[in-house]
C-alpha cells in the first residue's frame, strides 16, 4: 500500500512529524515500511507557463520557437522540439538556472542560431512516472489544465512536494489497505484524533428516486452478504481535476476519467472497492448477483474473453453478466466518453470466493486484493455516498434519492473478554488498568471495565482481532516493544537437534558427495507418461494429478525420481558431458483413489544414476566405464555407514523399466519379515535408446525403512588374539544359480566360526559344459576365544561343501 504523506494529513494532524518520522513510528509499531520515496526528484525553478505563440524554427524542421508567459516581467523565447507543443497551452517551464532531476542545468542557449531561455518540460523530465499519466500525455511535453495559474511552482501544481510511504502489509492487516485505515493506525500511535470525510450525497432536484431506476437482487446469498447501488444521472465524463489525478498517481494508480478515478479514489480512501456501470447499457435496470453458469463467457474491461464456471460470482443485469464480482467489470457496461447515467455499486462479497475466482482466471486487481482479505462491512454505505458526492461535484451528476440495497446478513461486532492479569503475564509487564484502557482509547476500541477484566468491542474495520491474544498484541505494539522488559523464559524448554531422519539424510548427502556423486534437485511435477516407466515401488497406486497444472508436462506428481535423473543425464549428454554421477533425496507421491478424498502417500526416497566413465582415459590407461558393481558398491557403503549391511539382500529380479538380466531388488530384513527396500540395475535397452544414453545404471531406495533400521551406535571390537584359517573352494553349479544364494547358504552352515566370506572368481567355459559356471569362494574361519584345530576347521568346511552339494547340486572343481 502506497500512502501519500500529504494526503494522510487530510485525516490527521501531522504538523510536527515529517514523513520519515511517521514511517519510523509505524515501523516501530509493527508494520514494515519498504521505502519512503520523495516524489520531488530535485525539481526547482520550474513554473507554470502559457504558450502564447508557436512558430517553426527557420533552420530546423523539427524545432519550434515558442513565446511563453511564465509570470515574469518579460516573456520567454523557448525553442522546443516536442511534437505536441502548441499555442494556448499551459505547460511546465524550467527557468534559466533550474537544475533538473538527473543533474541537467538549464542555461541560456542558442539552438540553430535562435536564442532559447528555458525549457518546456515533459513528465519524465520532471522525474514523474509517465506510465501513470493518461496515454495522450505519456509522450511529448506535459500539458496542464487551462485553469492552472501562470507562474505557480510546478511542485505545488503536481503535488510532488510529497513523500510516499510504501507499507509492506501482512495479510492480517488489511485494514491498512486504505488511507483511513492508515490514519487510524497513525492516530493510535501518536494519540491523536482522526478527521473523517464529511459526506453529504446530493439528492436530485427533479424528484428522481434510485428505487425507480434500479432494482437489486442477491440470488447467491452465500457469496454476497450486502449489495448497494446508487443512481447518478446527467454526468459528463472528462478528465479528472489535477488534485485527484495527483493523489491517484502518488498511490501508483493511472488516472483514466473522472468517473473511474472517483471509484479508485474512494477505494484507496475507504478500502472499499466500487464499480460504476453505464446505466443505459443495462437491460431493464435490474441487478442480479448470482453464480456463473456452465459454459458462460464474458469479455472483461481488459478486452479478454473469460470462461466462467459455477464457482464464480457474477453481477448481471438479469440477462447478461456485466461484471465478475470483486475482480473486474465487463466491457459491455464500461463507462465511456458517451456515458450519461451511472449505476454505482458498493458491496461485501465473500473473500474466499473472490480469491478463488481471481486465481482461477489469473486476474488480480486492486479490488480483488482488498475483497479477498475481507473488506470492512461498515464502509459499504459511507464509500458509495462519498463517491456519489464526488460524481455530483466533479462530473455534474444528479444523485437520485436513496440507496437501493439487498442485505443477507448484518455484520456483528466482535466482543472479546481480556484478563488484565493475562496481559501482564504474557508481556512480562506491570501495566495498570488505566494504562491498558488508555491504549484502547487510542485505538478507538469501545470497552466495558469489569474490574479484573475488560470486555472489548472490536470495530468492524479490524477483522484481524478475534481473540484476547490479538488484543494483547495491540497493547504490546502501542505500549512500545522497547518498553517491554527482558525476562527469563518460563516453562520447560527443548534443546535443539536433528531428528533421526534428518541425521540420516545429512549422512547420506555427505557420504555420496564424498564418493564423487553430485546432488541434484528436480521438479516434483512431471508428465503422466513418466509415471509409467518405473513402478515396482508403487505397484497398485495411482499418480496424483494437479488441480491447476502449469502445463501437460507438469500435470501429475512423480511416482519415481529415476525418470527425472534420466532427463538430467540426457540434458548433460546433449551438451557433451557424457560422464554423469548424480543422486537426489526427495519425495514421491501416490494414491489408491481415482479422485482424492484423503491425503496421498508421500514417501521419502533416495535415487542414484551412473552413466559414462568412472575413470577417464589417460596416456597410460584406458577409460573405465561404470558398471552394475560400481553402483552396488556405493549402496553397500551406504548400508555399512547406516549399520544395516548385515540385513540387506540383493536378489536377482526384473523390475519394471530395468534390463532383464542386469537388475535386482533390494530387501531389508526386519522383525516382520523382509521388506522391499528398493531396486538397482541397468535401465532397459529400449529406454536407453529413447533417452539417447549409453549404459546407464540406476538405483532407488525407500528411506522410511532405513530411518527405522539405521543404527548410528558405534560398536568396538577387540583385535583378534588368535589366528585365522583360510580355505578356498571352487564349485561348479548350474548357470542360473544366484551366487548370492551360495554365499548365504555357506554363512548359515558355518555359523559363528565363519569370520569372512568373499567370492573371488566366476568362470564360464566350454570345459565346464553347457549351462554351467564355476564359482570360487574364499572362507576365513576364526574363534574369538581360542585357536581352532584342523579338525574343527575341516568339519565346519565339510558342512559348507555338503550344504552346497545338497542344496544346489554343486560339484567341487578339481
Amino acid at each position: 500500500m502506497k500512502v501519500s504523506y500529504q494526503w494522510l494529513t487530510d485525516y490527521i494532524d501531522l504538523h510536527d512529524h515529517t514523513a520519515n518520522q511517521v514511517a519510523d513510528k509505524i515501523r516501530d509499531a509493527g508494520i514494515e515500511i519498504d521505502v519512503v520515496e520523495d516524489r520531488n526528484k530535485g525539481v526547482n525553478k520550474v513554473v507554470v507557463g502559457y504558450v502564447e505563440s508557436k512558430e517553426k524554427h527557420p533552420d530546423a524542421d523539427k524545432l519550434n520557437v515558442c513565446i511563453v508567459d511564465a509570470g515574469l516581467e518579460e516573456k520567454l523565447q523557448i525553442v522546443c522540439g516536442a511534437k505536441n507543443v502548441d499555442a494556448g497551452q499551459k505547460v511546465p517551464v524550467a527557468l534559466v538556472g533550474a537544475v533538473m532531476p538527473g543533474g541537467m542545468e538549464i542555461k541560456k542557449a542558442k539552438l540553430r542560431g535562435v536564442a532559447s531561455h528555458g525549457m518546456i518540460c515533459s513528465a519524465k523530465e520532471l522525474g514523474l512516472n509517465d506510465k501513470l499519466l493518461p496515454k495522450e500525455l505519456q509522450e511529448g511535453i506535459l500539458v496542464l489544465p487551462q485553469d492552472t495559474e501562470i507562474g505557480t511552482p510546478i511542485v505545488d501544481v503536481l503535488a510532488i512536494n510529497d513523500h510516499v510511504l510504501e507499507l509492506d502489509l501482512t495479510p492480517n492487516r488489511s485494514d491498512c489497505l486504505s488511507m483511513l485505515g492508515v490514519a487510524y493506525e497513525v492516530a493510535a500511535i501518536l494519540g491523536r484524533e482522526v478527521k473523517l470525510p464529511q459526506v453529504q450525497a446530493e439528492v436530485s432536484t427533479n424528484g428522481e428516486a434510485a428505487k425507480d431506476k434500479v432494482k437489486v437482487n442477491i440470488t447467491d446469498k452465500a457469496l454476497c452478504h450486502h449489495y448497494t447501488a446508487r443512481y447518478i444521472s446527467g454526468v459528463k465524463v472528462s478528465a479528472s481535476p489535477l488534485w485527484l489525478q495527483n493523489r491517484l498517481m502518488a498511490a501508483g494508480v493511472r488516472p483514466i476519467n473522472n468517473i473511474v478515478d472517483i471509484t479508485n479514489y474512494v477505494m484507496l480512501e475507504y478500502g472499499q472497492p466500487l464499480h460504476a456501470f453505464d446505466a443505459d447499457k443495462l437491460a431493464g435496470g435490474q441487478i442480479d448477483v448470482r453464480s456463473a453458469r456452465n459454459g458462460e463467457v464474458m469479455v472483461t474491461l481488459d478486452d479478454q474473453e473469460r470462461k466462467l464456471d459455477p464457482s464464480m460470482l457474477l453481477i448481471t443485469d438479469g440477462e447478461k453478466p456485466i461484471a465478475i464480482a470483486g475482480v473486474m467489470g465487463g466491457a459491455n457496461s464500461e463507462v465511456t466518453e458517451t456515458t450519461v447515467n451511472i449505476v454505482l455499486e458498493s458491496a461485501k462479497f465473500d473473500g474466499g470466493s473472490v480469491r478463488k475466482t481471481s486465481r482461477h482466471l489469473g486476474l488480480r486487481s486492486e479490488a480483488s486484493i482488498r475483497f479477498e482479505k475481507e473488506v470492512n462491512p461498515e464502509a459499504v454505505i459511507p464509500a458509495i455516498n462519498r463517491a456519489a458526492e464526488l460524481m455530483a461535484a466533479l462530473a455534474g451528476g444528479a444523485v437520485a434519492q436513496g440507496i437501493v440495497q439487498a442485505i443477507v446478513t448484518e455484520p456483528q461486532a466482535t466482543v472479546v473478554k481480556l484478563s488484565l492479569a493475562k496481559v501482564n503475564r504474557y508481556l512480562g509487564t506491570t501495566l495498570a488498568t488505566d494504562e491498558i484502557k488508555a491504549i484502547f482509547d487510542r485505538l478507538q476500541f469501545a470497552y466495558d471495565d469489569q474490574g479484573e477484566s475488560v470486555l472489548v468491542t472490536v470495530p468492524k474495520r479490524r477483522g484481524d482481532i478475534t481473540q484476547d491474544v490479538d488484543l494483547i498484541e495491540e497493547i504490546a505494539r502501542l505500549y512500545g516493544y522497547e518498553n517491554i522488559p527482558t525476562t527469563l523464559i518460563e516453562g520447560s524448554t527443548t534443546p535443539g537437534g536433528f531428528t533421526k531422519s534428518q541425521r540420516i539424510r545429512r549422512e547420506l548427502r555427505q557420504l555420496l558427495t564424498d564418493n564423487g556423486i553430485h546432488e541434484v534437485i528436480s521438479y516434483s511435477f512431471t508428465h503422466p507418461s513418466q509415471t509409467e516407466i518405473f513402478g515396482s515401488l508403487t505397484d497398485g497406486l495411482r499418480p496424483v494429478p494437479l488441480a491447476m497444472p502449469m502445463s501437460e508436462e507438469r500435470s501429475v506428481l512423480r511416482t519415481s525420481i529415476v525418470p527425472n535423473l534420466l532427463d538430467i543425464a540426457t540434458y548433460n549428454r546433449n551438451r557433451k558431458t557424457d560422464d554423469v554421477a548424480i543422486f537426489e533425496i526427495a519425495n514421491i507421491y501416490a494414491t489408491q483413489e481415482s479422485e482424492l478424498t484423503t491425503l496421498p502417500q508421500e514417501q521419502p526416497m533416495l535415487a542414484l544414476l551412473l552413466t559414462g566413465h568412472a575413470q577417464s582415459a589417460q596416456w597410460n590407461q584406458k577409460p573405465v566405464a561404470y558398471d552394475f558393481y560400481d553402483l552396488k558398491g556405493v549402496l553397500e557403503t551406504v548400508f555399512t555407514s547406516l549399520g544395516v549391511a548385515e540385513q540387506i539382500r540383493f536378489v536377482a529380479d526384473q523390475p519394471k523399466g530395468y534390463h532383464p538380466g542386469r537388475s535386482a531388488s533390494i530387501y531389508l530384513a526386519a522383525e516382520a519379515g523382509d521388506v522391499l527396500l528398493g531396486t538397482i540395475g541397468q535401465i532397459h535397452p529400449e529406454l536407453q535408446r529413447e533417452k539417447d544414453l549409453g549404459d546407464t545404471y540406476v538405483a532407488e531406495l525407500r528411506l522410511a525403512p532405513l530411518y527405522d533400521a539405521a543404527d548410528f551406535a558405534i560398536t568396538y571390537k577387540t583385535l583378534p588374539r588368535f589366528p585365522a584359517v583360510q580355505r578356498d573352494i571352487a564349485v561348479v553349479v548350474a548357470s542360473d544359480v544366484p551366487v548370492g544364494q551360495l554365499v548365504e547358504a555357506a554363512k548359515e552352515e558355518a555359523a559363528d566360526l565363519l569370520e569372512a566370506i568373499q567370492v573371488f572368481d566366476v568362470f564360464v567355459g566350454e570345459k565346464l559344459g553347457l549351462d554351467k559356471k564355476s564359482v570360487a569362494i574364499s572362507l576365513v574361519y576364526r574363534h574369538a576365544e581360542r585357536t581352532l584345530t584342523d579338525e574343527e576347521v575341516t568339519e565346519a568346511h565339510g558342512k559348507v561343501v555338503a550344504r552346497l552339494e545338497q542344496s544346489f547340486h554343486a560339484e567341487l572343481r578339481k
